[in-house]
């Protein structure tokens, strides 16, 4: 798997991360907290699914809990820790 930059990312390497996330109550909020993360360093992949109230984080290495709440933040919603 690729990133917007061109970095490979093998299983090996990539990081997974699941946050609880409050405040997203639909597709729309999805997209917005989706949008934020993917736009972060690093990040390849976000899936976030407000019925669950979590969003699951890969990157090509460690996963920055302090830039993840910053955007989720920034997006208007409150990440509430790692899970």
């Amino acid at each position: 798997m690729s990133n917007t930059a061109g970095t490979t990312v093998t299983a090996a390497t990539a990081v997974t991360a699941v946050f609880a996330v409050e405040g997203m109550s639909c597709g729309h909020c999805e997209r917005t907290v989706s949008t934020g993360l993917s736009a972060l360093p690093g990040i390849t992949s976000v899936t976030a699914d407000a019925k669950a109230g979590r969003v699951t984080v890969t990157a090509a290495g460690d996963v920055d809990e302090h830039r993840v709440r910053t955007a989720v933040d920034e997006a208007g919603f409150t990440l509430t820790g790692r899970i």
